[in-house]
């Protein structure tokens, strides 16, 4: 196997002043050499438009791989074929297929799109069909929200996309080396060898990581909120203290053979070029 990817991931901006801070990351984390860069959907689809333009300009301006997100939210078969023609186009050669959040966030009900897909597996079985693309998936090391716990059952889906033609997986963030190794592990045994590279949401706002985790399922382990509310409301050491977690639970994952490190970027550079460096990272 080769060396570990190292990635990042951003979403599209809102507003001109965003877009700014978007490129500043951009330039920031530039040097490091991203293996590929990826593009978000926002809730609902809502940014569609603009994850087609952002993913197509990152492409066109600097060169690096990008992955596209293409979810079923909010769009019928044939608007989906569009957009996969449409990447192609672009010269975007990856995305990642996901049945995506409904308008109100992960926790809201699932409303279906006339003549649309209800689940991420079409929208792997469309894009592998359309061709020209490789597909990646989600995967979910604390479990689906939709799947209430039911670990098997999220593995089984994993495999099921692996078997339509999905070539590897991105994990939702998550704060425990265990976690990953325990869905690789489940996988391995029943004969799947989908890479899946971790996704690292390194923390920096302890309210908003904790209302990010509540939205998708994933818990912000006990110890690990223990060693934040020590330092109240010191915000240079929480975000140094969430640089120090994410480098050690990266390390854990190397440690353990993960394929890739992928981070959440939140569209700035500070906090991912620090532990890239602490990690050996660093391609300048």
């Amino acid at each position: 196997m080769g060396s570990p990817t190292f990635s990042v991931e951003f979403f599209p901006p809102k507003d001109s002043a965003g877009e700014d801070r978007l490129w500043e990351a951009m330039e920031g984390l530039a040097p490091l050499k991203p293996d590929f860069i990826s593009v978000t959907y926002g809730a609902g689809g809502s940014t569609r438009d603009r994850t087609i333009r952002i993913t197509e300009e990152i492409t066109s301006k600097t060169g690096i791989d990008t992955v596209a997100h293409l979810t079923c939210v909010g769009s019928t078969k044939s608007e989906l074929t569009q957009i996969l023609g449409h990447y192609k186009a672009a010269g975007i050669k990856s995305i990642l297929a996901l049945r995506g959040d409904p308008v109100g966030g992960p926790s809201s009900p699932w409303l279906s799109t006339p003549e649309g897909f209800d689940h991420a597996d079409q929208l792997v079985e469309l894009a592998v069909q359309a061709g020209g693309l490789e597909v990646g998936v989600a995967a979910f090391p604390d479990g689906h929200p939709a799947s209430h716990g039911d670990f098997e059952k999220d593995v089984d889906v994993l495999i099921r996309k692996e078997e339509l033609g999905a070539t590897f997986a991105t994990t939702q963030f998550f704060f425990e080396a265990d976690r990953w190794v325990s869905l690789v592990d489940k996988l391995k045994s029943k004969g799947s060898s989908l890479p899946v590279i971790a996704g690292i949401l390194p923390i920096s706002n302890l309210k908003q990581i904790k209302r990010m985790a509540e939205l998708g399922g994933t818990p912000i382990p006990a110890h690990i909120e223990k060693r934040f509310a020590a330092l109240g409301e010191d915000n240079e050491a929480v975000r140094a203290l969430g640089i120090e977690i994410a480098t050690e639970l990266c390390q854990e994952l190397l440690d353990a053979g993960v394929p890739g490190l992928h981070f959440y970027t939140m569209n700035t550079s500070p906090a991912t070029v620090e532990i890239a460096k602490n990690l050996g990272f660093d391609r300048r």
